[in-house]
């Protein structure tokens, strides 16, 4: 469905992506993810035909992004990270009016718009003027527009971005069950909502793809350490000086409150070791279980990982000053 090689994009000297590689099958849900500034949007606006990159190249559907630009835009439904929405028409009006620029005929308009309506659940609202709907509605009218036309691609960026969480679980929903028609590339900032959504996950930073797996892959690559969650009372310099000096344990990190993070070799069964010493100590263990890594862990390592590889090579590792994407 999407292919991107060697794809890049500067601002003026900027490079916002280098030499991007990747590809997404059919009815694939992938998870784009990265920091600020990282060249997310970017991608997705060359993906989307609002931009040309400066070298390499994508496809949509086997349409050149650029080369055939109308025919990669008419296979994807686009919802940007600020919906593009009028407030003095109702949902019905825009909706009719987004069909019209896709080029749909009356009939085809007529049916879309309803469809649409139906799969967002927006009947209620459907006469409503867009200025007075939540953002929540916003957002499902943005969704809705997107679907428009059937597209096979979906791009979704930041589609939960600003809203409570009650609308949050409806907007994952409502894309949990759009999986089955189209393919879905999702941008957001919510890694638990990408884990639970998403196949498999794109992870770019500084412009590059740092790791491109399923979220358990890499959780699993990550996990060469067991993490253990503790709960203490006890004085907490102590509690976590005795903790580190057992044999096995990595590091310990006190979260307060008597709670403490640790990690220990995966061939070391320490938690025996660490109930007995705590008791040894008078202190009363209130709680020890292990923790799974998560995607957040995944994220954060590469991320850092690669700011310090940036550092050690005497280049500067704040966040680059460059025009916006």
């Amino acid at each position: 469905m999407i292919v991107v090689k060697d794809l890049t994009k500067y601002y003026g000297a900027f490079a916002a992506i280098q030499n991007l590689n990747f590809e997404v099958a059919d009815g694939e849900i992938v998870g784009f993810l990265g920091p600020n500034a990282a060249g997310k949007t970017t991608t997705l606006k060359i993906l989307a035909g609002y931009m040309p990159p400066t070298a390499g190249s994508a496809s949509v559907n086997g349409h050149d992004c650029v080369g055939q630009s109308l025919a990669a835009r008419q296979s994807l439904g686009y919802l940007p990270e600020t919906v593009p929405l009028y407030p003095d028409l109702t949902v019905t009006q825009f909706l009719d009016f987004a069909a019209h620029a896709k080029g749909l005929d009356r009939r085809q308009r007529r049916r879309e718009v309803a469809r649409a309506i139906v799969d967002c659940s927006l009947e209620q609202v459907q006469n409503t003027l867009i200025a007075v709907l939540s953002k929540g509605f916003r957002q499902r009218v943005g969704l809705a527009q997107a679907l428009l036309g059937r597209p096979p691609l979906l791009i979704l960026d930041e589609p939960t971005i600003g809203l409570d969480p009650a609308q949050i679980v409806e907007i994952r929903e409502l894309i949990r069950q759009l999986a089955g028609e189209h393919t879905i590339i999702l941008s957001s900032h919510i890694l638990p909502e990408v884990s639970q959504l998403c196949q498999r996950v794109i992870i770019i930073n500084r412009g590059q793809i740092v790791a491109s797996d399923t979220p358990a892959n890499l959780t699993q690559q990550l996990g060469h350490d067991a993490r253990i969650h503790l709960l203490v009372h006890g004085p907490a310099s102590q509690v976590q000086e005795t903790l580190a000096a057992i044999p096995g344990v990595k590091r310990v990190q006190s979260k307060g409150e008597g709670a403490f993070t640790l990690e220990a070799d995966l061939d070391t069964e320490v938690r025996p070791e660490l109930a007995r010493r705590i008791v040894q100590h008078g202190w009363n263990l209130l709680e020890m279980k292990t923790q799974e890594f998560t995607l957040e862990d995944v994220f954060i390592n590469l991320v850092t990982e690669e700011e310090i590889a940036v550092a050690e090579h005497g280049e500067s590792v704040s966040e680059h000053d460059g025009p916006p994407h």
